[in-house]
């Protein structure tokens, strides 16, 4: 493996956990149509772009739409969705990940956001953390969403660095997918069954620094 120039992270589920309220946007759109939407369903939704995620609700509930109803109704989701963070503070930060950020950044290595989210950036800012990222990668700059790799490769060409010098960072199946796609190297952060694909699985950045990766790969 190639020297370790950049990381790359996705933000949902890995810095913080906004799937409380995509699933709160979410649910609400499918109950203005007239169905439901469960938990367990919005988990499958992970690392997935909004219209491709408007998408697998209407195919959930069976409901045909227009292309220029569906742009509305994302729409009125994300505005949803901007009410709900609003109300974020540091405090969401998920355990570990400033020790991780401080200890990548003590090395030297580059910090980039890869995500679909178009709030990223303003998430990033609630959160306090922007200062952390050299370049950032959200779903206003890309085209093709997970498991497509473009998110990392710009990830990656905004960083200088090559993919294969990159580690992705990633709670989503479709995630791991795209940064292995890209040719970086796949942390998957959460559950082992599901991220099995992964180059490596961790729990939570809580019980492993970040040298312990590195020694992994």
């Amino acid at each position: 493996m190639a020297k370790i120039k950049a990381c790359l992270f996705d933000l949902d589920g890995v810095i913080c956990d906004t799937a409380k309220y995509h699933y709160l946007g979410w649910k609400r759109l499918a109950n203005e149509l007239g169905f439901d939407i469960t938990h367990e369903f919005n988990e499958t939704l992970k690392g997935v772009n909004r219209m491709d995620s408007l998408d697998r609700i209407l195919e959930f509930g069976n409901i045909p739409m227009a292309e220029e109803d569906r742009i509305s109704w994302a729409a009125k989701k994300n505005e949803w969705y901007l009410e709900y963070v609003q109300e974020m503070k540091p405090t969401e930060i998920l355990p570990g990940v400033l020790k991780v950020f401080e200890d990548i950044k003590a090395k030297k290595i580059k910090i980039c956001l890869g995500s679909a989210s178009k709030n990223a950036k303003l998430i990033l800012e609630l959160l306090q953390i922007t200062h952390y990222f050299d370049d950032i990668i959200d779903g206003t700059m890309v085209v093709k969403g997970k498991p497509h790799p473009e998110v990392f490769l710009k990830g990656a060409e905004a960083c200088g660095v090559k993919p294969k010098e990159c580690i992705v960072f990633e709670d989503a199946l479709e995630g791991v997918k795209a940064g292995q796609a890209a040719g970086c190297f796949t942390v998957g952060i959460g559950d082992m069954k599901t991220l099995k694909k992964a180059d490596m699985v961790i729990s939570s950045f809580e019980d492993i620094s970040f040298q312990e990766i590195l020694d992994c790969i």
